[in-house]
């Protein structure tokens, strides 16, 4: 009987410690007991931080400086995904919008405001050039011109076409050749080469896909043009 005593005082004990770890492990500390801070609402001890790195616009891991537009811009992957552009973090085109295809996918941009003017695929493996070059002919002078390739690029380009991609800024439209993966940005009257262009040539030896190269990605802050005043 003199036993009695020391046991209900040590079976109370393990009560009492096996409820402060019980909660503790409910309220998510690592070993079990909670710091008492934490419980009382010491705010400074529990950390808010998102470990996850802020995207921007258009998925840019940095904003774009005042008066410049973001954009991205992803060729398709071999014949089996469709590309993607994305403008001011508006995707105006992409296989979820259901206006892309294989060839050329273009979206004319006012260079001014920002709004989308148009956005058009051009079957280059078997379409009709013609199409391509009655569409980019009329453009006004700042028109963006932002191009995502496809499959196959260039069986159906000719000098009038690459012409054309040279006179908006490209580098790469005097070479890109069947199956090339091509991204480009560029606008109607610029004086300079774009420096927003990155082609991936098809080739047996680096080709990731069967008969296909990687896909490409382009992205940056494009600036807006300004409003010229008489």
């Amino acid at each position: 009987m003199r036993l009695a005593g020391p046991v209900r005082i040590i079976v109370v004990l393990l009560t009492v410690g096996l409820t402060w770890i019980l909660a503790g492990i409910i309220l998510g500390t690592q070993n079990g007991f909670p710091r008492l801070q934490q419980i009382m609402g010491g705010s400074d001890m529990i950390s808010t931080a998102d470990p996850r790195p802020r995207k921007y616009k258009c998925g840019l891991p940095q904003p774009c400086p005042e008066k410049h537009f973001a954009f991205r811009v992803v060729s398709g992957a071999a014949n089996v995904i469709g590309p993607k552009i994305c403008f001011e973090d508006k995707m105006v085109m992409s296989s979820v919008q259901n206006n892309v295809g294989r060839g050329l996918n273009i979206a004319l941009v006012n260079g001014v405001n920002g709004e989308l003017l148009e956005a058009k695929t051009f079957d280059m493996w078997d379409g009709d050039v013609s199409e391509l070059l009655n569409f980019l002919r009329p453009i006004h002078e700042g028109t963006l011109v932002l191009l995502a390739s496809s499959d196959d690029p260039a069986t159906k380009m000719n000098e009038d076409a690459r012409k054309m991609f040279n006179e908006l800024g490209s580098s790469s439209a005097k070479e890109v050749a069947f199956r090339d993966s091509w991204v480009f940005v560029g606008a109607k009257g610029v004086q300079d080469k774009s420096p927003f262009e990155q082609l991936i040539k098809n080739s047996k030896s680096s080709n990731k896909y069967e008969g296909w190269p990687e896909a490409v990605e382009l992205e940056g802050c494009v600036p807006q043009r300004t409003l010229d005043v008489e």
